[in-house]
Order: C-alpha cells, then sequence, then structure tokens
C-alpha cells in the first residue's frame, strides 16, 4: 500500500519532536550516553530566534509519512570563497527505523536540494560516518560524491574555550 511523503518546514511547536529525533539519531550513531546536550530551549533559540531581534541559526524541516512526523533534516547556510556563492549544510538528517526504505530520506535530500539551487547554491554538503552503509548506499545512487582528499576537524568543548582564551 503506498505511503504519503509530506515535507514540512519545522514550527515552534515541533521542538520536542526535533529533538527526540536528535536523540533518536545520536543512539544509531553509538554515541556516549548524554552526548546530546541540546534542550528544548536551545532548539527553539537557534531555530526560530531568541525573542531578542537575533534570528535563527539553522533551519529544519520536518518529514511526515501518512501524516506522521518519521524524521528530520536540520542545515545552514555556509559560504564557498572560491566560488563566492552559498552552500547549503546538511547537519543532520534522521529516519525513524520503522520509516526506512518507503523513500522519506531520498526525499528528504531532494527537498533540500531544490532550496540550495533555488537560493543559488554552488554546493550541498554533509558528512557520513563511514561504517553507516545505509546512509553511503543512498548517498552513491542521488550521485554525491565523497570528498576523499579532505580531512574533518573539530575544535570543541574545553579543547575550544582553552584556545579562545590564549593570548
Amino acid at each position: 500500500m503506498p505511503h504519503t511523503i509530506s515535507i514540512r518546514n519545522a514550527r515552534p511547536e515541533d521542538v520536542t519532536t526535533i529533538l527526540g529525533f536528535i536523540s533518536a539519531l545520536a543512539e544509531y550513531e553509538k554515541a556516549e550516553p548524554g552526548a546530546v546536550s541540546a534542550t528544548e530551549e536551545l532548539l527553539h533559540q537557534h531555530l526560530f530566534g531568541d525573542g531578542l531581534g537575533r534570528g535563527p541559526t539553522a533551519e529544519c524541516v520536518i518529514g511526515e509519512i501518512d501524516g506522521a512526523p518519521q524524521g528530520f533534516a536540520l542545515w545552514f547556510m555556509n559560504f564557498s570563497t572560491w566560488r563566492g556563492k552559498p552552500g547549503l549544510y546538511l547537519e543532520d538528517l534522521f529516519v525513524m527505523p520503522e520509516a526506512r526504505g518507503k523513500g522519506l530520506g531520498r526525499a528528504l535530500l531532494k527537498h533540500l536540494a531544490r532550496i540550495a539551487v533555488g537560493r543559488g547554491c554552488e554546493r550541498f554538503e554533509w558528512i557520513v560516518l563511514d561504517w553507516n552503509e545505509p546512509a553511503l548506499k543512498v548517498y552513491r545512487a542521488i550521485g554525491a560524491e565523497p570528498l576523499s582528499e579532505w580531512t574533518v576537524h573539530r575544535l570543541a568543548g574545553e579543547a575550544l574555550t582553552r584556545f579562545a582564551q590564549t593570548d
């Protein structure tokens, strides 16, 4: 029986659902317990603005199957200095296990690709864990290519704070 897939912009009342998806994603990615420190308040602030004149820093859509939220995609804009154009960076995409294989993940990716094209983006990028073969298979099928010559670096937590405070 065919399912109805729909994608809509996240609304403030979705922050509980979004946080649930983030927690489920962390579990899927085998993160340490307590790795998710996001809160509903932080999500609301960064997805919908803080009420003090600072707008959103990220955007989110909810993917539904037959009217029930089953996944999400959260992204932000970046910029390519070499190309002189914006890019769309996908931070997280997650589909609940029971909803996989129904086309929602691909629909979310296509939705974001259309946003990227509509905003004049040169690139649509994301990272994926190298063991996540189901996701890698989907990404290869849509024509995405891994960037083997680049290594992701991260400065976070105490190391970030310590470096920021050095002279």
